[in-house]
């Protein structure tokens, strides 16, 4: 189990945890090591361009959300480069950044799951 692995099961369990994620493939939105907060989400309410934990084909991405099938409950994941990931199920979207060192993103406090 690897590290974003972790962050992900904690946030299934509803909690809210930080972290800095190491890789280029979400700059300019996320530096490597910058500490982001990511707060469970409530998967309906997701909208392209929210950055999302998630789990898509066995692995786990800090990504972002590059398309949304609602009549299907799925959502695609992209990284900021142009690659898509792949496409997942609601039930593998754990979580939502909520901020990058301490700086909230835009439109996501709306969509965090309440407890």
């Amino acid at each position: 189990m690897g590290a974003l692995d972790r962050h992900a099961a904690g946030v299934a369990q509803g909690r809210v945890v930080e972290f800095r994620p190491s890789g280029s493939s979400m700059v300019p939105l996320i530096r490597s090591r910058q500490l982001v907060t990511v707060s469970p989400v409530d998967p309906t309410k997701l909208e392209v361009g929210d950055i999302v934990l998630v789990r898509v084909a066995g692995t786990t991405y800090l990504h972002l959300v590059s398309a949304v099938n609602t009549n299907t409950g799925r959502v695609q994941i992209s990284n900021n480069r142009g690659r898509v990931n792949g496409w997942t199920t609601y039930a593998r979207v754990y979580g939502i950044c909520t901020a990058v060192d301490g700086i909230p993103r835009p439109r996501s406090a709306g969509k965090v799951r309440k407890p």
